[in-house]
């Protein structure tokens, strides 16, 4: 593989100059677009569509009660005869108006509080059109954000440097977190690290990881990535040193069908030189059990370390 297929797709020169992290260990990448305005419609539908459900539902509650707010001061500031407030004698004239409000934008209507002045008119006209365009899109929105398939993957927050048939390999470890199944998974693991070349400058250099086994046709519980570090391995003859040094940067990408939806997802991470351990194995997530194989997530994340580590891998 050439020099220019090996940058991921993040260009030449930022890939081999850049001296920050290029993929965040949750999977997003370090880095922003910039030129274009913080308005733009199709960054706002990204930025909603990409939040979380439990985000996206709260700051759409929180938008219903500043619109009705907002409703509710225009109102208000219409005057005392503006609005026909029967059996709201309880309430203050302010606290009345945000009922209406909230009324009106349902189109809910329960005819106890009516508009009369012109101006009031006028608002309940914008109201109650602004709520139809405002429920519709936002229905969709929610749609579109609870239905859009994902993968649910968890990854082991470190990469061990453990022992693997007589020496050493890479590993982490990843399960599936959502109940649906997931089938034809595939993995691909890529290190960056600082190298010098022949005028002393430092530059990135891209390799890829050959794995034990880079696809599954099944991933019900979890899957450990192992590179066997062997003569063939860019990692081959690494001390601890050697590899601090190099400020290593290992992205895997995983690839899986989902069973559910009947799409590819995809998931990905990085680690960095303080997130590989070096001398450790990860601790055994199954849990005896008489009539099927039981793994705890929880203990996904474990390891422990071994009581001697390598010198030099090999």
């Amino acid at each position: 593989m050439s020099e220019l297929n090996r940058d991921l797709g993040l260009g030449g020169k930022l890939a081999r100059e850049a001296s920050v992290r290029l993929l965040n260990q949750d999977g997003s990448f370090n880095a922003r677009r910039l030129g274009h305005s913080r308005w733009h419609p199709v960054n706002a539908y990204h930025t909603l569509i990409e939040l979380k459900p439990s985000r996206l539902i709260a700051l759409s509650l929180l938008g219903y009660l500043l619109v009705n707010c907002f409703f509710a001061l225009l109102y208000f500031a219409c005057g005392e005869g503006a609005l026909d407030l029967q059996g709201n004698g309880h309430m203050s004239r302010l606290e009345s108006c945000f009922y209406f409000s909230v009324q009106t934008i349902g189109t809910i209507g329960y005819g106890k509080m009516v508009p009369v002045s012109r101006a009031a008119n006028l608002l309940v006209a914008v109201e109650a059109l602004f709520g139809l365009v405002g429920f519709a899109v936002l229905s969709a929105l929610i749609y579109a954000r609870l239905t859009r398939p994902e993968a649910e993957i968890v990854f082991s927050n470190r990469a061990l440097i453990a022992p693997y048939e007589g020496g050493w390999a890479l590993m982490t470890r990843l399960a599936n977190q959502r109940r649906s199944n997931l089938t034809e998974a595939r993995a691909t693991l890529t290190i960056a690290r600082w190298v010098k070349v022949a005028n002393g400058e430092r530059k990135r250099k891209f390799d890829s990881l050959e794995l034990e086994r880079d696809r599954v046709v099944f991933m019900p519980l979890q899957w450990v990535l192992v590179h066997p570090i062997d003569e063939k391995s860019p990692l081959y003859g690494m001390t601890k040193e050697q590899m601090s040094e190099a400020e290593p940067e290992i992205f895997i990408l995983l690839s899986a069908d989902e069973d559910t939806f009947a799409v590819t997802v995809h998931s990905r991470t990085s680690y960095q030189r303080h997130e590989i351990v070096w001398g450790a194995k990860f601790d055994d997530m199954y849990i005896p059990h008489s009539s099927m194989v039981v793994v705890d997530l929880a203990k996904i994340h474990g390891y422990a370390m071994l009581p001697e580590a390598p010198s030099v891998l090999s």
